[in-house]
């Protein structure tokens, strides 16, 4: 029997085929950790890519956009401009409105409730999108949206030293945050004197939005 069974022909699994990584210039992640370090609220933006390559993310680009510690709001008519800003350099939607960018202040890169029924509303007729998280402590989540699927799909996600790219420029990040992140105390779900007898983790006030 165990013979038989040798003998017989294996049959071939069809080859799954793997998903390239979403990656990062230098540049560009230099840029995202120190927008993500600047303030103690999350921040938005847009990744910016070459035509020749939609996964590979050169530059951040943030519009102007009201944060807390869990949300971020853009303004309506600031990404308006940076479409139209986009469009007149030359560039096509897929190299600068299909990746989204945010971060997370606390520990977890996981979406919120929030998070996704954000990238569903904005982005859920583009044929194809990215919503990208990066954590305080360096934790990342990516995936993958496609019109027509109900699915999303993870990406792993990577920096690519391999092309040339250019030496950060703190001044001028520095100069685009300033211009369009504004901070915005997030108030607490509950009156903070009750629980005067009680140590709790500054995330636990609000429990519904995982960060």
């Amino acid at each position: 029997m165990t013979r038989r069974l040798l003998q017989r022909p294996r049959r071939k699994r069809p080859k799954q085929r793997k998903r390239r990584p979403l990656q990062f210039s230098p540049y560009a992640w230099a840029k995202l950790i120190y927008l993500r370090d600047r303030g103690p609220t999350e921040v938005g933006g847009f990744g910016i890519t070459e035509a020749a390559d939609p996964w590979f993310v050169t530059d951040i680009v943030l519009v102007k956009q009201t944060c807390t510690d869990v949300t971020v709001a853009f303004d309506d008519a600031a990404v308006a401009d940076y479409f139209d800003d986009q469009i007149d350099a030359g560039r096509h939607p897929e190299q600068f409105g299909r990746i989204w960018i945010h971060t997370h202040p606390g520990i977890s890169a996981r979406s919120s409730q929030v998070d996704v029924e954000t990238f569903a509303r904005v982005f859920g007729n583009c044929d194809w999108a990215v919503m990208f998280i990066l954590a305080r402590n360096g934790a990342t989540y990516a995936e993958l949206k496609h019109a027509g699927r109900p699915k999303a799909e993870k990406l792993s996600v990577g920096i690519d030293f391999k092309p040339e790219f250019a030496a950060s420029d703190q001044s001028s990040w520095e100069a685009e945050y300033l211009e369009c992140v504004r901070e915005e105390p997030l108030p607490p779900l509950w009156d903070l004197a009750e629980w005067l007898d009680y140590e709790f983790a500054y995330s636990e006030q609000w429990p519904v939005f995982p960060i």
